[in-house]
């Protein structure tokens, strides 16, 4: 593996805020609303209609098998009635993010594995959150955009850093059973979850989305968030969907212990692996009109 002679110091580029990834404007505006309002939730659908491809894309979610909808959704008020507004906002805004372009080339980072990877997970965490107790499972809404943000480090790396991290993914697909974080270790010095953070810090993410992104790896890390079960989430998704999209190799296993700290019975377990996996399947049908 040929290491650049000049590697940018990644610790230092990402203080260097114009070197980021713009948040494009309509993911802006709909993660600034406030909809527990009737006026918030109105301009929440407004805002949405005004946006032909986020339309069609939600009214397409809200038709999904998935959801068991017996009716055929055709408009945004319907959907918000299937989905929910706090979902649709999620979801609306996960689109958005997605539909982010650069200037420049990404590389050997492709976007639409890396999207449908955190599509998977996205959907997958819905499984996982069904069958926790209902007082403290994390809104529908953040368990979407948490599944759907988690692995935007790879993101900024690619802005920050393009040889480098064509170097990576060209080393991760050579070494599809070595774990992610030791690879990123062994040629950054620094890992996509730290990078994240800090990409979603300057897009002004919720303080929650922000910890999930750093810590999805490492939950039990001495200075991550104890009481945010969104990061085990992400971190028991990931077990459960090794390949999916993107590959990003983790240690397969999933210990009794994850299953209890989400307040789920391990004798559960198959269960949900059979439902994060139909999840599955359902993300890459909603992801084919991502495009």
């Amino acid at each position: 593996m040929n290491i650049s002679s000049t590697p940018v110091n990644l610790r230092e580029a990402i203080k260097n805020l114009d070197s980021l990834p713009t948040l494009p404007l309509i993911a802006q505006k709909l993660l600034s609303l406030q909809t527990d309002t009737d006026e918030g939730q109105r301009q929440l659908l407004v805002l949405i209609e005004q946006d032909s491809q986020i339309l069609a894309k939600i009214i397409g979610l809200a038709n999904s098998p998935m959801l068991g909808t017996s009716r055929k959704i055709s408009s945004i008020s319907e959907a918000a009635i299937i989905l929910g507004v706090n979902r649709i906002k999620s979801v609306a805004s996960g689109i958005a993010i997605m539909s982010l372009k650069s200037g420049r080339s990404t590389g050997n980072l492709n976007l639409q594995d890396l999207w449908m990877h955190n599509l998977g997970i996205a959907f997958a965490m819905f499984a996982i959150g069904r069958a926790m107790p209902k007082q403290t499972r994390p809104q529908d809404d953040f368990i979407f955009l948490a599944g759907m943000l988690h692995d935007i480090g790879y993101l900024a790396l690619a802005y920050l850093d393009p040889q480098r991290s064509n170097e990576l993914h060209t080393y991760q697909a050579a070494s599809p059973n070595r774990p992610v974080l030791e690879i990123e270790y062994s040629l950054l010095d620094i890992c996509h979850d730290e990078l994240g953070a800090e990409l979603a810090r300057y897009w002004n993410l919720p303080d929650e989305i922000i910890s999930v992104i750093r810590y999805h790896h490492t939950p039990d890390a001495p200075d991550a968030p104890k009481d945010q079960l969104l990061i085990r989430m992400v971190y028991v998704a990931e077990k459960m969907l090794p390949s999916f999209g993107m590959g990003e190799h983790v240690d397969s296993g999933i210990h009794d212990s994850d299953w209890e700290a989400l307040g789920i019975v391990p004798s559960k377990a198959e269960e949900i692996l059979c439902q994060a996996a139909e999840q599955a399947d359902q993300a890459t049908l909603f992801a084919a009109n991502l495009g």
